[in-house]
């Protein structure tokens, strides 16, 4: 998985599973877009756990969650920030945002 951490006036924690990055999907009945071409998503590849205790670190200072793809949102679910039905699937493939 990748992350990224954008620092603004609260910070956004951006996880995408590597394999969906630089790639560009669309939902052509809804005309909705999942575009990861940009560089919002394109952070360092860490492991399951050394996310785990970023995602835990910056759930304290009320962080929003940005995940896309199956593992990221997984991830998201086992550390119960979201639930399945929090899930919505743009082409088949999970995304979730989360405000704390």
């Amino acid at each position: 998985m990748l992350i990224k951490i954008h620092d603004s006036y609260r910070l956004t924690v951006a996880l995408c599973d590597e394999n969906l990055i630089g790639k560009k999907f669309e939902k052509a009945d809804e005309k909705t877009q999942l575009d990861l071409t940009g560089t919002f998503f394109q952070g360092n590849v860490k492991s399951q756990e050394e996310i785990k205790e970023i995602v835990l670190g910056a759930k304290t200072n009320d962080a929003t969650f940005n995940a896309v793809g199956k593992e990221s949102c997984d991830l998201l679910i086992s550390l119960n920030l979201i639930s399945k039905k929090d899930v919505i699937r743009i082409s088949d493939i999970p995304v979730a945002i989360i405000l704390m």
